[in-house]
């Protein structure tokens, strides 16, 4: 019976996903914290240590009273591993996230961030929904279910590049660092720096995306690809742009970075940068 089908009802997802819609923008990544409070203590700027004192200060408020650490609460993007050994029964899946979504919003006295229509009739759908939703089929009987609030400041500094492979590591060094320095306080620094590399136009920015749900603090596993990592960081946080954009050299607490193969003729590029609260989490069903 080792290969039997293993039965989850879609209740259980939507309530996993409504106590992380809470906990996620209440309770800031632990891996963050302990960014912020290195940053804190190498920091020069005076006015920068401020800024980042000021910041630890709001994330342990928000942590004990169980309020938003930012007011921004995002859209919610809900990244699924669905185990192919499993059936869910009671319902459909996006029904269910999308619910969990809708209950979490209001339950936490979370901010409704989207719209119907993004260009002619941007009325506010009142509840968070639709939920930008990913799913991927993996070996086994578990469900992963990671919900990450997007924030706008942070999603609208976005930069995708379609380089050519002759561009090489210089290349895409060069047009991370751009987009970074162009993004300036917009994102609301000290940022997260997801970089997607490699795959299609359309993967690349999930691998960007993707990247920021790695902790800040860890490394891709690939040697090379890590020590593009630090490499990265060390040039991003020599800009000066600093805590909230007001100096120093704390601009990001950490770079990750995921890449795929490509066409021979390719090499895409893509940044998604996440501020300081970065609010995301996991559970295993």
């Amino acid at each position: 019976m080792g290969n039997a089908m293993r039965e989850l009802d879609v209740s259980k997802i939507a309530r996993a996903v409504r106590h992380m819609c809470i906990s996620a923008n209440c309770n800031v990544p632990a891996g963050s914290i302990a960014a912020l409070e290195r940053a804190l203590e190498t920091e020069e700027s005076s006015v920068g240590k401020e800024v980042l004192a000021r910041i630890l200060e709001n994330h342990r408020i928000a942590r004990e009273e169980c309020l938003a650490a930012c007011q921004d609460t995002g859209v919610a993007l809900v990244f699924v591993e669905l185990g192919q050994d499993v059936k869910l029964v009671g319902g459909e899946l996006y029904d269910a996230i999308n619910k969990g979504v809708r209950e979490g919003y209001a339950d936490g006295y979370l901010r409704k961030s989207v719209v119907t229509d993004p260009v002619f009739e941007r009325v506010n759908t009142g509840d968070n929904t639709p939920a930008f939703i990913y799913v991927d089929i993996v070996p086994g009987r578990d469900v992963k279910i990671t919900v990450a609030a997007k924030g706008g400041g942070a999603e609208n500094m976005s930069g995708l590049r379609m380089l050519t492979p002759a561009a090489g590591v210089e290349g895409v060094k060069q047009f991370v660092i751009e987009q970074v320095a162009k993004a300036g306080p917009n994102p609301c620094p000290p940022i997260v720096v997801g970089v997607g590399i490699g795959g299609t136009f359309d993967r690349v920015a999930l691998l960007a995306k993707k990247a920021l749900l790695r902790p800040v603090g860890s490394h891709n596993s690939h040697p090379m690809y890590s020590k593009l990592e630090a490499e990265l960081l060390e040039e991003i946080n020599k800009l000066g742009i600093g805590p909230q954009g007001f100096g120093g050299r704390t601009t990001a607490l950490g770079v990750n970075i995921e890449f795929a193969p490509c066409h021979i003729a390719s090499l895409p590029v893509a940044v998604n940068l996440n501020c300081h609260v970065g609010p995301h989490e996991s559970v295993t069903l």
